[in-house]
Parts: structure tokens; C-alpha cells; sequence
């Protein structure tokens, strides 16, 4: 299925980064143990195996190690300092360079079905692990442990396509630094040079500008699990064994205004309502009532939340430079709520309801942002079932474009690991919304009923 071209490592031009570390913040910390996040961009490429090899293989090479001259985090390794003993507190990690690091790269071919990966249809998860780089193993050296950051994987479906397998621990960064990233590597594949990227004025902002109490550190260095960061240490990985699909569901404009002008009607007094918050709102109905449709009925006591991302760059004050690299994302919660309500018929408006005032109540308290960051870790990791989001439709994904073409088709394969969503922009429209979904099959096949349903149902009470 899979065939192995060869695999490399790729450094950074000679003698233009040498040895560098970067200190690593509470925001990155909190990620220390968890999953790394898997994406695949498909792209057509009608052509042959040698067509691949003479023009493909060394555009990628040539273009990463100039990119990684400017984002060295990417190439470097994360350095974690085991505890002592118990009744110390450890030192805080960092992310190290020396010269000669590298990123791990493997050029593939593949004989699974192009067309069949890239739809939108449910597709089973396993089918894309193939797809996806691992992380090389972490390596004790002297007093701590040396942990790869970032691998890349370029396959070819042969006279098809290409895919780009793209992994990373998730402290190295968050999705807005992986997003300026790409864009200099894909300027760079583009042009063949970095003359336009260093134009751009988008070079990666490294200083650690934020100032936050120490106790957050401690907070995240304790967090259950940092334990296990020792020699042998490997991030989770995918399970091939799963009864996982993912599908893509769409929402365009025009549904997308529907739903928010029936949202403002049934409650006029909400003040946030967006794209962003009716989309998740409305998913997150869905799924309960997915749930419900397949015979998991929930107790009046069964309660639920949910959870996305918010991007702190511009809310401090004074703000940081957007350019900021590293993870800069703090947690909105929605208080949680019993599952019967979201899975009944006025499930979308409690949804809505709910995610609507966390999301104004987060954005609106930017002096409590840093106290309550003592409670992030806690409530993220209370043991309450939450449907979480990745990506936001704000980075347009599909402009990844390394000279062949725009993306016919991306994945966020990393939903595998918990309840999760992605939320981006569309390819054909920007203002349309696409959702990508990962659920046991029989719970996908009632959740496309179940959108299809309400979406009609509630868009048609609009007309």
C-alpha cells in the first residue's frame, strides 16, 4: 500500500542558525503531554513516479531547508528537565538548535484511490495513517530528554496527486505560527528563493514579550502525565485499529446567514452571534442529536461542554506582534449543559446560547485572562465529555500552495485522538464554512441525517 522512496534530513542551510534555544511560555507548556496534531494537504499532480522524483522531491527539499533558516524551532528539539525529585519543581523546558538538527522527511508512493480520500463522503480514519509522519524518538542525553518537534511526509498517488503529511508536537506551536510557516515555505517553493517572504515583513517575532506569574509554570510542570516525559518517551500515536470515518460537511453563506438571522430572532438579546459560533453551535446539536438517533440515550444528569481556541495575540495590551511564535491560544469554555437539552428540538438555540456568551465573555475579559489561567488545565481536563475545535475559517487553508496548484483537499487527521471538529474556510468560497468529522460509522451515517435534517428545517423557516 505504502512504498518508502527514501527518507532524509533536512537542516537548515549551513551556518545560519547554530546553536539557539527558545524559551518556552505557560501557553506552550500546558500542551507538554498532549497529542502532536496531524495535517494532510492533497493536491492534484496528474503526472509520473519520475516526474515526482526530478521536480518535486528536490523543490521540497530545497525550499524546507531555506524556511527552517527563519523558523529553526521547526528543526530543533524540545528539551525537558525530569523533576529531581518530588519535591522540587523541574526546570522549565525550552526548544533547542544545534547545528546540524534537522527535520525528518520521507518521500512515499501510494496505491490507495486519490479521488476516494480527497471526497467529502465518509471515509474510513485508517485509510489516512499512512499518510501521516511520526515523530522520531525522543533520546535521553545527560540530565534531560531530547524530543523531535516536527516531520514532514510527501507521497505520491502516481498520474493523480501528491499528498503533504505534516506532524508536530503541539508545543512548538499553535495554528496560527504553523499557518505563517507554511506561508514562507510555500513562497519559497513558489519562487525558489526567500526574497519575497523576507519582503513580506512576516519573519517569526521570537522575544517572550508576555509577562505572567511563575506559578503558571509550576501549574503545568505538575499537570498529571508530565511524568512520563522520561527516556523511551513517545507522543501518542494513531490507533490503526479504529471503527472510525471522517467525513466533510459544508456550510455556505447562505445557510450560514440563516442560521444566524433565526439565531438573533429566537434570542434577540444575545450579543455574540457569528459564523464561527452558529457553525460549532449548530455541529454541536448534531452531534448529540446524532447520539440520540443511534440509541445513546443520556440521563437527565449526562452534561457536556465545549471547547475552542482563542488566539491572545491581539488581546493583550499593549497587543503582541501577530508574527509571535509559539502557542498564544487560551481555552473558552461553555459552561456545561445537560445533553437531553442539546439533543432536543431546540438543541442548535442552547448550543448557540451557550457558545455565544463564553466566546463574548472570553474575548471581553482581557485583564481576568492571566488569573484565570490558573484554572485552564484543570477545567480542560475535567473529566466532562466536551466536543472540542480545531482550526478557525480566520486562516485561509487552502492558500498552500507550493507551485502546482492550491490543495484539492485538506485533513486534520489528529480529530482521531479525542471528540474534536476542524473548522476552516472553504477552497471554492472563503465566506463558506467546511467541517471535518470523525465518529464511529454508525454514528456519521445519523449525524449526516440528522444536518441534513435540521439544516433544512431550520433554514426553510427563513423564506
Amino acid at each position: 500500500m505504502l512504498t518508502i522512496l527514501e527518507n532524509c534530513r533536512i537542516s537548515p542551510p549551513p551556518a545560519t542558525v547554530g546553536e539557539r534555544s527558545l524559551p518556552l511560555t505557560f501557553f506552550d507548556t500546558i500542551w507538554l503531554i498532549f497529542s502532536p496534531i496531524h495535517q494532510v494537504f492533497f493536491y492534484e499532480f496528474p503526472h509520473s513516479k519520475q516526474h515526482f522524483i526530478q521536480t518535486i522531491v528536490p523543490k521540497i527539499k530545497h525550499s524546507l531547508s531555506i524556511t527552517l533558516q527563519h523558523f529553526f524551532p521547526f528543526a530543533s528539539n524540545l528539551i525537558v528537565f525530569p523533576k529531581p525529585n518530588h519535591s522540587t519543581v523541574a526546570r522549565n523546558p525550552e526548544i533547542r538548535h544545534l547545528e546540524g538538527d534537522s527535520v525528518a522527511v520521507t518521500f512515499a508512493e501510494c496505491d490507495l484511490d486519490f479521488n476516494d480520500l480527497t471526497g467529502n463522503h465518509p471515509r474510513n480514519c485508517n485509510k489516512f495513517y499512512p499518510l501521516v509522519p511520526l515523530l522520531p524518538p525522543s533520546t535521553k542525553v545527560s540530565d534531560y530528554v531530547s524530543i523531535p518537534l516536527f516531520s514532514v511526509q510527501v507521497t505520491l498517488f502516481e498520474n493523480s496527486g501528491v499528498s503533504i503529511g505534516l506532524t508536530n508536537h503541539h508545543t512548538l506551536c499553535d495554528a496560527s505560527t504553523r499557518f505563517n510557516f507554511l506561508k514562507a515555505w510555500t513562497s519559497i517553493a513558489r519562487n525558489g528563493s526567500d526574497e519575497l517572504f523576507l519582503a513580506s515583513g512576516s519573519l517569526p517575532f521570537y522575544d517572550r514579550v508576555i509577562k505572567y506569574p511563575t506559578t503558571l509554570d509550576e501549574i503545568h510542570l505538575n499537570q498529571p502525565g508530565i511524568e512520563t516525559i522520561k527516556e523511551g518517551y513517545q507522543p501518542p500515536q494513531l490507533d490503526s485499529h479504529t471503527d472510525r470515518v471522517r467525513a466533510t460537511v459544508v456550510l455556505t453563506q447562505a445557510h450560514i446567514n440563516r442560521l444566524k438571522k433565526w439565531v438573533r430572532i429566537q434570542q434577540p438579546t444575545l450579543e455574540y452571534v457569528s459564523s464561527f459560533s452558529v457553525a460549532c453551535a449548530f455541529v454541536w446539536s448534531c452531534t448529540a442529536k446524532s447520539l440520540a438517533h443511534i440509541g445513546d440515550k443520556k440521563g437527565d444528569d449526562d452534561i457536556e461542554m465545549f471547547v475552542c481556541a482563542v488566539d491572545w495575540r491581539s488581546r493583550f495590551d499593549p497587543p503582541i506582534p501577530q508574527t509571535y511564535f509559539g502557542n498564544c491560544v487560551g481555552p473558552c469554555i461553555t459552561p456545561t449543559t445537560k445533553s437531553t437539552l442539546l439533543a432536543g428540538e431546540k438543541g442548535f438555540l442552547v448550543a448557540a446560547e451557550l457558545f455565544g456568551k463564553a466566546l463574548s465573555e472570553t474575548i471581553k475579559n482581557k485583564d481576568g485572562m492571566l488569573k484565570e489561567a490558573e484554572t485552564w488545565l484543570k477545567r480542560v481536563s475535567a473529566p466532562v465529555p466536551s466536543l472540542s475545535v480545531s482550526g478557525t475559517p480566520k486562516i485561509k487553508i487552502y492558500d498552500v500552495d507550493f507551485g502546482w496548484g492550491k490543495p484539492r483537499k485538506h485533513e486534520t487527521i489528529s480529530l482521531d485522538y479525542n471528540r474534536s471538529i476542524s473548522v476552516n474556510a472553504c477552497k471554492e468560497s472563503t465566506t463558506d464554512i467546511e467541517i471535518g468529522l470523525s465518529f464511529p460509522a454508525k454514528q456519521m451515517d445519523a449525524f449526516i441525517t440528522v444536518f441534513e435534517r435540521e439544516l433544512e428545517t431550520t433554514c426553510s423557516e427563513q423564506e
